[in-house]
């Protein structure tokens, strides 16, 4: 059946970030069906999934409950525009949201995933600035960044690999050194006041133009999971504050507890202007995000005609999705998952010191269950070899180049994470050892 199932894709499909020379050679599967906090392909073999299907799941797949609120949705109300209308999920979503962000963020704008929630971001920046009388066409953003592959979001990217060939058709931007790549013997506080210094250096080469600084809190996940200091945030505020920019912050792959706290910006304890929200939202069944902004943003966008956001999109607020994020913020409260997240990356830590002393790795770099395992190439393709090995082991892994991902599902149980953590050793012993 696999085979079969293979064949059909390779006549028909084309997958995102997959380079389609390699992979008919890598050994595709099908996956067929899951539960808890594995995956089932279609010939019966069970995978543990390691990166919570691209960092989404939050308390397994198939969680009862979640299902359940979605199948009362559907019989209820499938589909409304929020083009001028509203609906309860839509109106709960939001409250529970703002629930859980950090106090000073009012308003929540709905969008479909992280790359149109991060679009409409950086809309509302601008417009704010012009609708404040500014001439603000700038942002500043950081290497190594990733905030989705819509235009704008590309525009403030800052991984190569993804983003040099689409240079010419992006918006102007100015970008800083990312301060999560360290000088040999550099401190994370000290890169942080490096990087802090560079961007005081473009706000005053460009006064008055900047409407905004745009970075990933405390993690660059697609960057190779590069970690910051806290106090580079409380950097970001202060200049933001200084200089009359907006703060905007992509809490994306970082929010809804990833890092053991609701939102990453809490380790710092600062407030930002905008914040982009979208993964676990839904707790890992249907897509969701939102734009959180200030009291101050939003009412920028109060007035007659064009102060109007003309931003939008057909399945805005979905009934069927919100129904499912309140249901699985229902859960988190219920379970108290933020906690077992921080929990969870602690034993995660404890359980990959060993592999840290390994010779064929260079560093791991964790912020709650967010964790980047780099190792030494040994040929090509070393990241992906430690994953191949880690698949013909059961458990699903994903490499950033030469760097190997784990973010496992908010709610994985003790004896699931030894078995994630003792299949990723065996992986790295047998490629780089």
């Amino acid at each position: 059946m696999s085979s079969s199932l293979i064949s059909r894709d390779l006549a028909s499909v084309w997958h995102p970030f997959t380079q389609h020379s390699l992979w008919p050679v890598d050994d595709p599967i099908v996956i067929d069906r899951a539960s808890g906090v594995y995956l089932y392909d279609t010939d019966g073999r069970r995978y543990l999934d390691g990166v919570s299907s691209l960092w989404v799941t939050v308390h397994g797949h198939g969680e009862p409950e979640i299902n359940e609120a979605i199948r009362a949705q559907l019989a209820r109300l499938d589909h409304s525009t929020f083009l001028g209308l509203t609906h309860e999920p839509g109106i709960r979503t939001a409250e529970e949201l703002l629930r859980v962000a950090p106090d000073g963020l009012a308003k929540v704008f709905f969008a479909g995933d992280g790359s149109s929630a991060a679009e409409a971001a950086i809309k509302i920046a601008y417009q704010a600035a012009v609708q404040r009388g500014e001439d603000r066409p700038l942002y500043l953003h950081i290497a190594e960044g990733y905030h989705g592959d819509t235009l704008g979001a590309v525009s403030l990217g800052g991984v190569e690999l993804f983003h040099a060939t689409y240079r010419p058709l992006l918006i102007n931007t100015r970008m800083v050194s990312s301060p999560g790549v360290l000088a040999e013997g550099q401190t994370r506080s000290g890169r942080a006041f490096e990087v802090l210094a560079e961007l005081r250096a473009v706000l005053e080469a460009e006064p008055g133009r900047v409407c905004a600084i745009v970075v990933e809190p405390l993690v660059q996940a697609a960057g190779g999971m590069l970690t910051h200091d806290p106090s580079f945030l409380v950097g970001v505020r202060a200049l933001c504050d200084e200089f009359g920019a907006s703060m905007l912050v992509d809490e994306v792959a970082t929010g809804i507890g990833a890092t053991g706290r609701w939102f990453a910006v809490e380790h710092a304890g600062v407030v930002p202007d905008l914040m982009v929200v979208g993964k676990r939202i839904t707790g890992g069944t249907l897509p969701l995000s939102a734009v959180l902004a200030t009291q101050e943003i939003y009412d920028c966008f109060l007035g007659e005609g064009t102060r109007t956001f003309f931003h939008g999109h057909t399945y805005t607020a979905n009934p069927l999705s919100c129904a499912a994020a309140l249901a699985n913020l229902s859960l988190m409260h219920e379970r108290g998952t933020v906690a077992r997240a921080a929990a969870v990356g602690e034993a995660l830590g404890a359980g990959l010191s060993a592999i840290e002393r390994y010779d064929g790795v260079r560093e791991i770099r964790r912020v709650g269950t967010m964790t980047g395992i780099e190792v030494n190439p040994v040929g090509e393709r070393t990241g992906f070899e430690v994953c191949r090995a880690a698949r013909e082991q059961g458990v699903i892994i994903r490499p950033l180049g030469d760097v190997v991902v784990l973010m496992p599902p908010l709610g994985i149980s003790d004896t699931e994470l030894a078995e994630l953590v003792g299949v990723v050793d065996a992986s790295i012993r047998k490629v780089v050892q």
